[in-house]
């Protein structure tokens, strides 16, 4: 089995190319986040601009930029929310990394990993009391009020996630409310700041903000997948870390449901033993009963409902773009 279960139907469009609209501001937003990635302290400024090189794709402050071209004009505030964003989201990402005890990300020792624990939970502790700091500099407390709520949201999220470890009977509706919260909360809320701070009429920052919501939801059900189905050289970061933890993602929920009772209870066990096959015994259950396919279409459904919300924007590039970007999402393989 392969990603390919992912690829179906996919434009070969990468990344950078999506991103066309918005790349000066994307040059705009990358030297503003170097420039607040510093501190006059030689192991703080070594820390945090590590950090920055780990932080991911830059998909938060994307869409923050293209929401607001779509509906309207790129301002400075939009800058500094995508700095705020991205500042947020590489904190969580430096936090899962401890959670999941994982080595690697973009390639790259993970701060855990190069450092330790303690220096991760810091440093994320600093980027997320930068961000909001940041955020308030704004001449209105909107922004603030948003993402103060989302990344309580997230953070709930994660603690959900973590309460319901070794829960192998989760139901796939509680599954999609946590990653609702933990992923797509702070990608519906880059959308909606972007189309707000542009000037856009309610109906349109709810549409962003739906859209955004839609795609974070895709997104996460992907990455459930790559971290079953992917390479480790193509993703750049730790795979496997769900099964380790005993995360249960949407392909195992999925198969659970389709057990009886005695291969349920045998599955369980099989899962909770800490055999390094876990994986390997596991993919072949999980073909035969087409977990992960109907996973993938899952994602995929919530991407083409994502694209379905951009309905009634403007017709313009940055719209297009967002569009695609929904193939984008449950096609990658890193």
């Amino acid at each position: 089995m392969s990603t390919s279960v992912l690829q179906q139907d996919a434009p070969a469009t990468s990344l950078p190319t999506l991103l066309g609209p918005v790349e000066r501001e994307l040059a705009q937003f990358e030297a503003m986040l170097a420039a607040e990635l510093r501190s006059e302290h030689a192991f703080v400024d070594e820390l945090v601009r590590y950090g920055c090189l780990i932080g991911g794709k830059r998909l938060r402050p994307a869409l923050l930029l293209l929401c607001a071209r779509a509906v309207g004009q790129v301002h400075d505030e939009h800058l500094t929310l995508a700095t705020v964003v991205e500042m947020i989201h590489t904190a969580t990402l430096i936090h899962d990394d401890v959670l999941d005890e994982a080595s690697m990300r973009r390639h790259l020792a993970t701060v855990n990993s190069r450092w330790d624990n303690e220096s991760s939970v810091l440093l994320g502790d600093f980027l997320f009391t930068h961000a909001f700091h940041l955020a308030s500099l704004l001449e209105t407390t909107f922004a603030c009020r948003r993402i103060g709520r989302a990344t309580n949201r997230v953070c709930e999220g994660e603690l959900r996630q973590k309460g319901s470890r070794g829960d192998f009977r989760l139901s796939e509706t509680e599954y999609l409310s946590i990653i609702e919260a933990k992923t797509a909360e702070l990608t519906a809320c880059s959308c909606e700041l972007g189309a707000y701070y542009a000037g856009g009429d309610e109906a349109c920052v709810a549409r962003c903000a739906a859209y955004g919501r839609d795609l974070g939801i895709a997104f996460q059900i992907a990455d459930d997948i790559l971290d079953l189905l992917g390479e480790e050289s193509q993703t750049g970061k730790s795979l496997g870390t769900d099964l380790a933890k005993q995360k249960p993602t949407l392909p195992l929920i999925r198969l659970m449901t389709l057990l009886d009772e005695r291969q349920r209870e045998q599955l369980t066990q099989l899962l909770e033993n800490g055999s390094q096959l876990r994986r390997e015994l596991l993919l072949p259950l999980l073909e035969r009963y087409s977990a992960i396919r109907y996973a993938a279409d899952q994602a995929r459904h919530y991407a083409d409902q994502a694209r379905r919300r951009l309905d009634g924007l403007p017709l313009n590039p940055a719209v297009d773009s967002l569009r695609r970007l929904t193939h984008f999402v449950v096609s990658r393989s890193a």
